[in-house]
């Protein structure tokens, strides 16, 4: 389908709630009513060619008496859903009666089999039924949605010499048309940041960052691929299309089974309606909060891609977790670095790297392959948290698992909702053997082109040239102005405590009056002889892990010169981690040359010359 007649839908579909549900709804609620109709449309549409023989064989098994009929008839729809009222949306169109209708309407809602009915009950739509019949605006939203002049089903409508119409409206663009939607709408309620999607050319380019490596790879086989917060699955869909493009390329014959999680109820419906429709095993859409209630505990991914929400609150889950001191999930708290509970639980008010975890903790360690994994997140994920706190031990524990393949900074402005920037982190745990015990950063920042419209925040895109650069970045592994290349190492740090001691009260044992910090006077110490430290003059410092002969040979360059007493408290030492895209990438701006310079001020002179003495004598 075409951009125009795609957006001419979701116009379409805009216009109804302004057209229908201005006096009953405020502008917030439209998507109480639009999104769910939208889904029953296109459910309803699909089943039309075989309603009359779904209904045939109701009779028939009425008849019988087989009280179990789901199986049968959604075989004769030939879905793996089905509606066994006897009407069709369009029926419903003309009825006069109010009354009626809402009985009508409610038994053809009824006639869902029961995935369609969980999908409706998490849109809670009844209770809109209701709003609507009393405000006598239910009829004219059923007349909007089976309108002629719009096409929501999967075939496309001829004209009276067998031409198209309009074209048929395909799953991938339905899912489009779904998330275009709910983007006007959080637009329309100011949501925040964290709350977005991911638009398609993010996640084309992640799915290729994910294939592309391991496209020689591929087998006759059948693959598994994983969203811990799918939204509404366009993560999954566009990944399914990725990997099913490259196996035919490389003549191989795949499979791929999808599963995700979504917390949002509405998200969560459209991801199942659209599974539903595609027979892709809605079962695998879980509903529920994948920090606090993994539905997946016990299964391993091939492929794991998901852009979770960042800068928003994990409070609820922490405490249905036992408390964030209490959490003894293994895939947050685990063995490690000769840590029987090396706890990675970041501060409650940003869980973005939870979902990473949870992704990591879902690796296939046991096959050829592996698991390979994407993941959006802002720039908390690199810096946030001192060395010992949940985020810094989160980063240790990847990288020095040498699970971090690459991380490539976007450019801003990419996604819908907010103008932050972010990052796509690429993890594997079959890192090919250039790649062992390195990371590759990637500055995309500047590869983007602009956008004819602003689509919320979102002013500029990744057009498929721009993605096959990053992705030849990414696979040529090679140090250029937008490619850098660092051992592990790097990225750490000693944490390390240097006290110095307290001394004893008199004049000489001001430090301000000694040069470099030297004492006269005696320094205090405990029963046990030890130095008491001087609380007001302990310091800390941050000592690369890769520093030429290590904290020893820091303390003694860096430290002592200026404070001969200091010592290492090495009961404090502590290792961190973290990720500087600035210091990496920065390009300091060019100073002017002096010539320059003077001869700008000497114009200036030429142009008011005079100015001073007219001004002056006036």
């Amino acid at each position: 389908m075409d951009v125009q007649a795609y957006k001419a839908i979701v116009n379409f579909i805009w216009g109804i709630a302004d057209d229908c549900l201005r006096n009953v709804y405020v502008r917030g609620k439209y998507r109480d009513v639009i999104l769910p109709m939208t889904v029953i449309r296109r459910l309803d549409t699909v089943l039309e060619g075989s309603k009359e023989e779904v209904l045939k064989t109701k009779k028939m098994l009425d008849g019988a008496g087989i009280t179990y009929q789901m199986e049968a008839l959604c075989g004769i729809a030939g879905q793996s859903f089905c509606n066994w009222s006897p009407f069709r949306l369009k029926d419903l169109a003309n009825r006069a009666n109010q009354h009626k209708l809402r009985e009508d309407f409610t038994a053809y809602l009824d006639g869902f089999s029961p995935n369609v009915q969980e999908i409706l009950k998490k849109f809670k739509f009844h209770v809109q039924v209701d709003t609507m019949a009393d405000a006598d605006i239910l009829g004219a939203v059923i007349e909007k949605f089976v309108s002629p002049t719009v096409n929501l089903s999967p075939h496309p409508v001829l004209d009276d010499l067998g031409g198209v119409r309009l074209p048929a409206l395909d799953n991938h663009t339905m899912g489009i048309v779904f998330e275009e939607l709910i983007r006007r709408f959080s637009e329309e309620n100011n949501e925040e940041a964290g709350e977005h999607f991911t638009p398609r050319d993010v996640i084309e380019l992640m799915a290729d960052l994910v294939f592309m490596p391991i496209a020689d790879q591929i087998k006759d086989s059948t693959y598994s691929c994983y969203d811990g917060a799918c939204g509404t699955g366009g993560m999954l869909t566009v990944s399914q299309d990725r990997l099913l493009d490259l196996a035919e390329r490389c003549g191989k014959t795949v499979s791929i089974n999808l599963f995700g999680q979504e917390i949002n109820p509405e998200t969560y419906a459209i991801t199942r309606a659209d599974m539903l429709l595609k027979g892709e095993g809605a079962e695998n859409i879980a509903y529920g909060s994948t920090l606090s209630d993994d539905r997946f505990p016990s299964r391993q991914f091939d492929f794991m891609l998901s852009n979770p929400p960042y800068g928003k609150s994990w409070k609820n889950e922490a405490d249905r977790l036992g408390g964030k001191k209490g959490i003894l999930d293994r895939r947050f708290v685990t063995s490690f670095a000769e840590e029987g509970n090396f706890s990675m639980i970041p501060r409650v008010s940003d869980g973005q790297l939870m979902f990473l975890l949870n992704n990591v903790s879902k690796m296939k360690e046991q096959t050829e392959l592996g698991s390979r994994i994407a993941e959006v997140h802002n720039g908390s994920s690199l810096f946030t948290g001192d060395a010992g706190q949940g985020e810094s031990n989160a980063r240790r524990y990847m990288i020095e698992r040498d699970l971090v393949e690459a991380i490539i900074a976007l450019p801003n402005n990419m996604f819908y909702n907010t103008g932050i920037g972010t990052f796509i982190w690429l993890l594997s745990n079959r890192k090919d053997a250039r790649r062992r015990g390195k990371i590759q950063l990637i500055d995309a920042t500047t590869l983007k082109s602009p956008l004819r419209k602003n689509l919320g925040q979102k002013n500029c895109w990744l057009t498929p040239e721009l993605r096959e650069q990053v992705v030849r970045l990414y696979l040529d592994f090679e140090e250029n102005e937008h490619s850098k290349i660092f051992p592990n190492s790097a990225f750490g740090y000693w944490k390390v405590t240097v006290p110095r001691p307290k001394y004893g009260e008199s004049a000489e044992a001001n430090p301000c009056t000694c040069p470099q910090g030297e004492r006269t006077g005696s320094p205090l110490r405990d029963k046990k002889g030890n130095l008491i430290p001087d609380k007001e003059l302990t310091d800390t410092e941050q000592i690369p892990l890769d520093y030429p002969g290590g904290i020893d040979t820091f303390i003694e360059a860096e430290v002592l010169p200026y404070a001969p007493d200091a010592w290492v408290d090495e009961g404090k030492t502590q290792i961190g981690y973290e990720i500087s895209f600035t210091k990496h990438f920065y390009k300091p701006v060019e100073l002017r040359e002096l010539s320059e310079i003077v001869a700008d001020i000497r114009a200036l002179e030429a142009e008011t010359e005079g100015l001073l003495e007219e001004v002056l004598g006036k």
